[in-house]
């Protein structure tokens, strides 16, 4: 029988055993349309013993640390690239921005083709969502996705399907605090 919270059984040597999730299921399916108010509960216990079940279980602080690392890594690799763009090969500012904004989205787009970049995305969380190289991985994971439907109904039409929000909400957010600078502006306290 089952306890209090729907995911254990006795067994006949008197041990409780956890249920398996296929035997969790099964009992929320054969009670589906119970009337009966007991079962409708043990209907309730069993599904939320395998919901238990599944959801994976993680450590806040250990995410946050891995994303911390992950992100400034990348912010590190950025910051090299552009060190060497001017150190060493006698760039302005300007233009090692723009080679280093053009070589982590290269990064970026090669690392999803390889499938390396979601695997990063597992391990790190929000730390390689650094907006220019998650953007990246996000066309390029639209691309991958949708090329077999054709060149124009499948990627001309979907590629900007993750992107496009962001784009949308980016130049929303920038139209909102031009207006705002300028009424500032026009009030004299900008």
């Amino acid at each position: 029988m089952m306890d209090e919270h729907g995911n254990q059984q006795q067994t006949p040597e008197g041990s409780k055993r956890e249920l398996s999730g296929q035997e969790l299921i099964a009992r929320v399916v054969e009670r589906e349309h119970a009337a009966d108010p007991a079962a409708k509960k043990e209907r309730e216990e069993a599904y939320n013993a395998y919901v238990k079940q599944v959801t994976p279980a993680y450590s806040l602080p250990l995410h946050m640390v891995k994303a911390f690392f992950t992100g400034g890594a990348i912010c590190l690799i950025g910051q090299i690239i552009t060190s060497y763009c001017t150190d060493m090969r006698g760039m302005d500012p300007l233009t090692a921005g723009k080679w280093t904004s053009l070589i982590l989205v290269l990064a970026s787009a090669v690392l999803t083709g390889l499938n390396i970049y979601p695997s990063l995305a597992q391990f790190a969380g929000a730390g390689v969502l650094v907006p220019i190289t998650g953007f990246a991985n996000g066309i390029a994971a639209s691309a991958m996705e949708y090329k077999k439907e054709g060149q124009v109904f499948g990627l001309g039409a979907q590629i900007f399907s993750i992107g496009g929000p962001v784009i949308l909400y980016g130049i929303f957010t920038s139209w909102v605090l031009g207006l705002i600078y300028l009424i500032l502006k026009w009030i004299g306290a900008a």
